[in-house]
């Protein structure tokens, strides 16, 4: 017999490690912190005259929320916004490109700490009309929240 806290397998027959069980433990307040992150999002970008789907006040299928820009450039800014309020690779400036698979240019910004991760903050979105962003994730709010208003600055700059 082992315990969790040690790192081991808590019963071999059922093959469950510690992470597995991390994961369970942590699973409930990522979620409500990315939830909390498009419900900021989609209100803030409404609020500055974006078309957003779901709006802050319907109810969500999933974490992903969309905004409609309307102008490549502000789909961009937006992006490239998001990845400089992220707590990894903050540095990077994303820029579209042609990607395997899609019949646009792409844009995708991701300050994530694991490659992939879609419940961290990222954003993409394909280059061509009507220019809308696909923004997704946030291990806290707090993290989501200053990727957002970040992005938000650098959209700002662009619209003036």
């Amino acid at each position: 017999m082992t315990a969790p806290g040690l790192g081991k397998e808590v019963g071999p027959s059922l093959g469950i490690n510690k992470s597995f069980l991390q994961g369970l433990y942590l699973a409930p307040s990522v979620v409500a912190s990315s939830l909390k992150t498009a419900i900021f999002a989609s209100k803030l970008m409404e609020d500055l005259g974006y078309k957003v789907s779901p709006k802050y006040d319907e109810a969500r299928a999933d974490i992903v929320q969309t905004i409609e820009f309307g102008d490549e450039k502000k789909l961009i800014a937006f992006c490239q916004g998001i990845q400089k309020g992220s707590a990894v690779d903050s540095t990077a400036i994303p820029t579209p490109y042609d990607m395997p698979g899609y019949a646009d240019k792409v844009i995708m910004a991701s300050g994530s700490f694991v490659q992939g991760s879609s419940i961290e903050l990222s954003c993409d979105g394909p280059i061509r009309e009507p220019y809308v962003a696909f923004l997704q994730g946030g291990l806290t709010y707090e993290y989501g929240k200053l990727g957002v208003l970040k992005a938000v600055q650098d959209l700002e700059q662009v619209a003036k």
